[in-house]
């Protein structure tokens, strides 16, 4: 190789230095493959920008294990993604198998550090990706590895430059951990307030109300143009049903820049309290209704002012304080599968029948406006934690990406 590197360091061939595993999925007809001990991971479990992965959303049984082709990782090892969406990469936090668009990967040799090891992928996923192929599916082989040479430290500068990053990427994920158990936090003091009283009947005080007794109004979206034209000139980011996902869940990666008239996007701009749900895109397995409130915290998240596409639709409440109420009110809705039954479309995607589920169905709600006041000051409190927390791993994040190909290369060195 041409290019220079820090005396002391080598180039060596990636695909030489680990040792590479390939998944498989068991037969999904044999009950008996299903639901046991062990995790099973896919490209939706570690489709992040995270660096862990503690669970996957599927798991299989002993049996299912031994009489597929999937591998069983161990904690420590690397799981990246190989086929279709390629490049996401994880580092596994228990045991768990994994199917055959991923490979698992560990060093094989006392020359790469474990931990610097992903570091190294990490670093490496544009050429992987410029290495894919396929005419269908981007794919990467075996053989992909083999046609990456990296620039390898010796062994203690690796683990110097590993605990540097591992240090902030630490930080990041203690960060959404603690915003998991936070918005945990806020759906059990919702389901204590306004779902368990009601277990038992309809309690002296409440009455039933539709969830549109607490929303002014309503706006529909708009797509825009994907470049700047004529009168086409404010650019935005435009929120879709996965960047609600996103924001959920973390933070927004790919949220498109799109360009609105200046007429349309002072009349649709998200307010402060506002919600967007999303109205279209279901799948059989996955319903629409995904939904998020909006504050002055996550609009920060993004680089342009924020709008919603047309396949989404924005709700604003009378009042600021019912905006976390039926943020949690809607999550519980779809966390519990009830927006299957409002969906509507023959096959393919679906769109959510959203004016029935705003005015038409009602639920026990109380009387007293008191309550929603008071609910509002105890869960504010969380979700503007929450907000802070994503804007901190949105620095954290910038820092990390910003060092890694610097700490990589050599040009910025570690003290060992």
């Amino acid at each position: 190789m041409s290019e220079k590197i820090p005396k002391g360091w080598k180039w060596v061939k990636l695909g030489e230095e680990i040792e590479i595993m390939g998944g498989g999925t068991p037969k999904t007809n044999k009950l008996e493959y299903w639901n046991g001990n062990i995790s099973w991971l896919t490209i939706a479990d570690f489709n992040n920008v995270n660096k862990y992965v503690y669970e996957a959303q599927k798991t299989i049984t002993e049996l299912g294990l031994s009489e597929s082709s999937t591998k069983l990782l161990k904690p420590g090892d690397i799981i990246i993604s190989a086929r279709g969406t390629i490049g996401a990469i994880a580092v596994l936090k228990k045991e768990m198998a994994f199917n055959q668009s991923c490979y698992g990967i560990r060093s094989k040799s006392d020359k790469i550090y474990q931990d610097f090891l992903y570091y190294l992928l990490k670093n490496s996923i544009n050429t992987l990706l410029q290495n894919s192929y396929g005419a269908v599916f981007d794919t990467i082989t075996r053989e992909t590895f083999s046609l990456i040479f990296c620039p390898l430290p010796p062994l203690p500068e690796q683990k110097a430059i590993a605990e540097v990053l591992s240090s902030l990427d630490d930080k990041i994920d203690l960060l959404h951990r603690q915003n998991k158990t936070l918005e945990e936090m806020a759906m059990t003091l919702f389901r204590q307030w306004f779902i368990d009283p009601t277990k038992d009947g309809l309690p002296e005080g409440w009455e039933e109300v539709s969830l549109g007794e607490f929303i002014k109004e309503t706006l529909s979206g708009d797509w825009g143009k994907d470049k700047h034209e004529e009168e086409y000139k404010v650019a935005v980011n435009c929120i879709r049903g996965t960047d609600i996902s996103d924001l959920q869940n973390g933070l927004p990666k790919k949220t498109p820049v799109r360009f609105l008239k200046e007429n349309k996007f002072k009349s649709i701009e998200p307010k402060d309290g506002d919600i967007i749900i999303e109205i279209s895109g279901g799948t059989e397995t996955q319903s629409t209704g995904r939904s998020i409130y909006i504050s002055s915290f996550n609009r920060q998240l993004f680089e342009y002012p924020i709008v919603f596409s047309n396949f989404c639709r924005l709700l604003r409440p009378k009042e600021n304080c019912y905006t976390y109420y039926l943020y949690l009110y809607l999550k519980y809705l779809y966390i519990n599968d009830e927006f299957f039954s409002l969906e509507n479309g023959t096959s393919g995607i679906k769109n959510l029948d959203y004016k029935t589920l705003l005015y038409d169905l009602k639920y026990p709600m109380p009387k007293n406006t008191e309550i929603y006041l008071s609910f509002y000051e105890n869960v504010s409190i969380l979700f503007e934690k929450i907000d802070k927390n994503k804007f901190q791993i949105q620095t954290l994040e910038k820092l990390r990406d910003t060092l890694l190909p610097k700490l990589m290369s050599g040009e910025l060195r570690v003290k060992v």
